[in-house]
């Protein structure tokens, strides 16, 4: 079966090379007859026929949740390819056009990360944990000036999770080692491929039209929305609101909102006598309200404004390392640090921030889903407003606080495993220690409590979650 699904890999390239060339007119026009398109179009079909091949073919023996992100990784590794032949026929577009380009991709890595969150109870987490963490790779199409460390650093984050499939497997089932070996040389290549072919960045060709965002097909998306129908037509304010088609007159209108406290002397004074609240008897005489709209309608709220990005902050302020408002960025390294210095992240989003050096205190606020490795802190990392983050220390920490975080793995070093760890109003927090192996054990941080009154005092002890 691993054979057969390798062999149907192969001959879907083999199916697309044919329609590329047919495309640009066969293979004897100028698209075709440029070395830039037949060489680096054609080494990534060589990818695809190789590793990523394996990888799914393997994939599909081990069935359930690891096929259907196969699935969903052949497609992102399409839609790449769709990219590159975009780019060997055409010159590099503006920004503008160029993101609309990249889209496709960022979709298929965006997916691929969503399938893993929406399967945490998959016996397959593992491995689909870690096609997660290193998918965003494929992103190094908008990395310059080097794409190629990038890939790498995108593949080490996988390393712990691939560590793990390799540890539960190693005894047990031999395919599941075969897919790690597998699914890991798909990036070893992909870093040879671009040292060879986009050492500095995507290689866009010298020559044919500027490429634009509707220059090919979409990459499995839905098609494009039809385009707006007419606007509609202008109110007339020579309609009366009521409905009826008589004119009105605004400047008598005017002319009686400028009368002032005039506007009132044309108004019937209303003795006590014909008054409701005055004379009860009024109100039966009167007999129910008729139904129907009331006479003020309330005021629509306006649409909310769009929330304004901010730009991404990555600088030194006094003591102060900021690093504000970073979306997607893996490669934030901080490596000029003093002992006097601490490091501010905030609202730092699927990103990874590196620390290196000895620093007086590390503090993440409102982020997400952010990798944080650092040397040494003399002080207190603090953990505060987070969702699914994670810390690693290399060297020494004492003391780690955690408040009103859901998902926070702190990885110990053999030197921090006497550091401290406070937390409150948090939730999914795990401590992974070292083995004398180089692995983790993971252990869950308790959220649930017991407290009593022994007499004198409170006691308060952890508890399990029955069942």
């Amino acid at each position: 079966m691993a054979e057969l699904a390798g062999l149907v890999q192969r001959l879907e390239v083999a199916v697309g090379r044919l329609e590329a060339m047919s495309s640009s007119g066969g293979g004897g026009g100028p698209t075709a007859a440029s070395g830039v398109v037949s060489v680096y179009v054609e080494a990534y079909d060589g990818l695809i026929s190789g590793p990523v091949a394996q990888y799914a073919a393997l994939s599909q023996k081990i069935g359930g949740d690891v096929q259907k992100h196969a699935e969903m990784m052949k497609q992102a590794f399409s839609c790449q390819r769709q990219l590159l032949v975009t780019a060997s026929n055409s010159q590099k577009p503006s920004d503008s056009a160029l993101t609309s380009l990249l889209a496709p991709v960022s979709k298929a890595i965006q997916e691929v990360q969503s399938f893993r969150e929406k399967n945490r109870s998959s016996p397959f987490f593992n491995h689909l944990s870690a096609v997660s963490e290193s998918v965003p790779a494929l992103g190094w199409v908008a990395m310059a000036p080097k794409p190629g460390p990038y890939v790498k650093e995108m593949q080490d984050a996988a390393m712990f999770y691939t560590n793990r499939v390799l540890k539960d497997y190693k005894e047990k089932d031999k395919m599941h080692v075969d897919w790690v070996h597998a699914y890991v040389t798909i990036w070893t290549e992909l870093q040879g491929y671009i040292k060879q072919h986009h050492t500095t960045g995507l290689s866009w060709s010298k020559t044919g039209p500027v490429a634009s965002a509707s220059g090919g097909a979409p990459c499995g998306g839905a098609p494009a929305p039809p385009p707006p129908g007419p606007p509609p037509p202008p109110m007339d304010f020579d309609k009366s609101s009521g409905g009826d088609s008589g004119p009105v007159n605004r400047n008598a209108l005017f002319a009686s909102i400028n009368k002032g406290a005039d506007i009132t002397k044309g108004l019937k004074h209303v003795s006590d006598d014909q008054k409701t609240h005055k004379n009860p008897a009024l109100k039966s005489q009167a007999g129910p309200l008729p139904s129907g709209p009331k006479p003020f309608a309330a005021r629509p709220t306006a649409a909310a404004s769009p929330a304004r990005t901010l730009p991404p902050v990555l600088e030194l302020d006094g003591k102060k390392w900021k690093v504000e408002n970073h979306e997607g960025a893996h490669g934030l390294v901080i490596s000029d640090t003093e002992l006097k210095q601490v490091v501010y992240a905030f609202k730092c989003n699927n990103s990874t921030l590196q620390v290196k050096g000895k620093i007086n205190s590390i503090i993440l606020d409102n982020c997400k889903k952010l990798g944080l490795v650092f040397d040494d802190v003399v002080g207190i990392i603090e953990v505060i407003n987070c969702k699914d983050v994670k810390v690693q220390v290399m060297g020494k920490v004492p003391t780690i606080s955690i408040n009103k975080t859901d998902g926070c793995h702190v990885y110990l070093s053999k030197d921090s495993l006497s550091c401290e760890i406070i937390s409150a109003k948090s939730s999914e927090m795990n401590v992974l220690v070292p083995n004398k192996d180089g692995e983790y054990t993971e252990i869950p941080v308790p959220e649930q409590f017991k407290t009593v009154w022994d007499g004198s005092k409170l006691v308060t002890t952890a508890t399990e979650i029955a069942g």
